[in-house]
C-alpha cells in the first residue's frame, strides 16, 4: 500500500529537519499537513556527530554555531532554551604566521596595534576599504565568466596580506577551499555586495547598515546574544536534531533509503524505498531533497537532466576532522581563545585547530586538553590516501610546532574521521549553477532542493534556508490545493 502524503523530506540533517518542524509549526494555524521525513542512515543529524567517552565531549561535524535569530528560535522552540551555552565572543581567535600565534585584528584599534600585517600591509588594507581599488582584470574575469575568485577580489580590495594572513586561513576553517577557486560573489556575497554598491567597502557597509530592515521586535523567550558569539549545547549540537526528531514520532522513518523518484499524471511524486522491511512507496504532493548535490544529481538524472549535470559539478573535497586530547602538562601555557588557523606556506598541513575544551565547559576531563583539527580540503587531497596511523601523525607534528611543549607525549586518539566529501565548493561558476537548478526546476513542479550547497555551509545558513522552503512549500500546496 502505497503511503500518500503532503510533503516528503528526503534527508533529516539540520536542513531537512528545520523544513519539518516550520511545517508542523504552520498546521497550528492551518488544517494540518502530512509529512514524512526519510533518512537513509539510522541517526538524524547528517554532518553533526556528537561523540563522548570518559568524560570527554566532542564533534566530528561542526563544532559550534553563530546564534542566529532562526537557530535560536529553533532551540527555544524544542525545548533547549536551558541546554544552550555560548562562548564568550572577546576569546582570541589566533593565526599561526611565521612561527607565532598571533591574534585576529577584530577592531580598528587591534589592526592598528597588530603584528600579523605590515605597516604597509595595513595602509594599503585602509586605502582600498576606502575606496581606491583598481578594477579587475577584464582578460581574467572573460575567461571565469565574468566572476572573480576570492584571491582576486580581495588582493584587489585590501591587499596580499589581507588575503593570505586573515582571508585565506579564513575560507579554510570554513569552506576547507581554495581561495583561486572560489567565487567571491557566491561564497562572501554580503562583502562583494558591499563593493558594489560604490566607493569601497567602509562606504558600503555603512550604506548596507541604513538600507537593513528595522528589527522585529525582541521575543523575551529567546535568548539574546551579541555579534561574535558561538554556541552549542550542554549534551553537544547532536541535541538540536535529537530534539527535533523526538517532536516528529512515528512522521520520521531511519534507514530509508531512496532508490527511484518519478512523477505522475496526477502531477504527484511516487519515491521507492529500500528500507529494514522491505520495498516502500510513498506518494508525494512536493518533495523536498536535503541531500547532498551528487546525491540529488543521482536521483533527479531521470526527472530532469539538466539539474543533474548542474549538480555533478558541485564539488566536495576530503577533510579529517582528527580530535587528540593532552595532559595539560604537554601544552605550551594555558590555552585561551577559540583556536589557531593556519594559512598555507608556514610548513603546516593542519588547517586549524579548536581548542575545544577552552571554549565550551564540561569537554574534557580535569588535567586534559582537547584539540580538534582539522586537515585536508581542497588544497590537499592527498589526505583521502593516508590511514588513520598516518593522519594522526601528521596532525600530532603540527601541534607539537604549534601549541606542545618540546617531548609531549603522543596523544590520547578520540576520533579520526575522514569525510570524503566534505563541505560544497562555491567555486566559479557556482552561482550560475544555481540558476541553471532554479530553471530546470520549474518543469517539475513541487520539487525543492534544500541543502548546504544552496543557502551557505553554516548551520545557521540551514536552519534559515529551512524555514524559507517549509513558507515556498506551503504556499505551493495552497495554490494548488493538494492536501494528502
Amino acid at each position: 500500500m502505497t503511503n500518500v502524503v503532503d510533503t516528503l523530506i528526503v534527508g533529516a540533517g539540520i536542513s531537512g529537519l528545520s523544513l519539518a518542524h516550520a511545517l508542523q509549526k504552520q498546521a497550528k494555524t492551518a488544517p494540518p499537513l502530512k509529512i514524512l521525513v526519510a533518512e537513509s542512515q539510522g541517526r538524524v543529524g547528517g554532518n553533526i556527530t556528537t561523540q563522548t567517552d570518559g568524560g570527554f565531549l566532542w564533534e566530528e561535524g561542526p563544532n559550534s554555531f553563530a546564534p542566529t535569530p532562526e537557530l535560536m528560535k529553533l532551540a527555544v522552540d524544542v525545548g533547549l532554551k536551558q541546554e544552550l551555552i555560548f562562548a564568550d565572543r572577546k576569546l582570541p581567535r589566533y593565526v599561526y604566521w611565521q612561527g607565532k600565534l598571533q591574534p585576529v585584528p577584530m577592531t580598528p584599534q587591534a589592526m592598528i596595534q597588530s603584528q600579523l600585517l605590515s605597516f604597509p600591509g595595513k595602509l594599503r588594507a585602509l586605502v582600498g576599504a576606502l575606496g581606491f581599488v583598481g578594477p579587475a582584470m577584464g582578460s581574467q574575469l572573460s575567461q571565469q565568466g565574468g566572476e572573480e575568485t576570492v584571491s582576486q577580489f580581495f588582493r584587489r580590495h585590501l591587499g596580499t596580506e589581507v588575503m593570505q594572513r586573515l582571508v585565506e586561513p579564513f575560507v579554510s576553517g570554513v569552506y576547507a577551499g581554495d581561495p583561486q577557486q572560489l567565487s567571491a560573489a557566491a561564497a562572501f556575497g554580503r562583502v562583494t555586495q558591499m563593493a558594489d554598491v560604490g566607493g569601497g567597502l567602509v562606504a558600503g557597509a555603512l550604506l548596507s547598515a541604513r538600507k537593513r530592515p528595522k528589527k522585529l521586535p525582541v521575543d523575551p523567550n529567546i535568548p539574546q546574544t551579541k555579534p561574535g558569539e558561538l554556541g552549542s549545547f550542554k549534551q553537544g549540537l547532536k541535541a538540536l536534531p535529537e530534539a527535533i526528531a523526538a517532536q516528529l514520532g512515528d512522521r520520521l522513518k531511519l534507514n530509508w533509503h531512496l532508490t527511484r523518484l518519478q512523477r505522475t499524471e496526477r502531477q504527484t511524486y511516487i519515491a521507492e524505498f529500500a528500507t529494514p522491511d522491505g520495498q516502500q512507496q510513498v506518494e508525494a504532493r512536493t518533495v523536498v531533497l536535503t541531500t547532498p548535490a551528487y546525491i540529488t544529481a543521482e536521483l533527479l538524472a531521470p526527472l530532469q537532466p539538466e539539474v543533474s549535470s548542474a549538480l555533478q559539478a558541485v564539488t566536495y573535497p576530503t577533510v579529517a576532522c582528527v580530535v587528540l586530547a593532552y595532559p595539560l602538562s604537554d601544552v605550551k601555557g594555558k590555552l585561551v581563545g577559540f583556536g589557531n588557523l593556519i594559512p598555507r606556506g608556514q610548513g603546516i598541513r593542519t588547517l586549524g585547530t579548536i581548542w575545544t575544551s577552552s571554549l565550551f565547559p564540561d569537554r574534557a576531563p580535569a588535567g586534559w586538553q582537547t584539540l580538534s583539527n582539522y586537515i585536508g580540503g581542497a588544497t590537499d587531497s592527498d589526505i583521502a590516501n593516508l590511514d588513520p596511523e598516518q593522519i594522526v601523525g601528521e596532525v600530532h607534528r603540527d601541534l607539537s610546532r604549534i601549541l606542545l611543549k618540546p617531548l609531549a607525549a603522543q596523544p590520547k586518539v578520540l576520533a579520526v574521521n575522514l569525510w570524503k566529501r566534505a563541505i560544497p565548493q562555491y567555486n566559479l561558476g557556482h552561482l550560475p549553477r544555481l540558476q541553471q537548478v532554479e530553471n530546470g526546476l520549474k518543469s517539475l513542479p513541487g520539487v525543492y532542493l534544500c541543502s548546504n550547497y544552496v543557502g551557505g555551509v553554516a548551520l545557521g545558513d540551514c536552519v534559515r534556508w529551512g524555514f524559507e522552503r517549509a513558507i515556498e512549500v506551503s504556499e505551493y500546496l495552497q495554490e494548488t490545493g493538494h492536501r494528502a
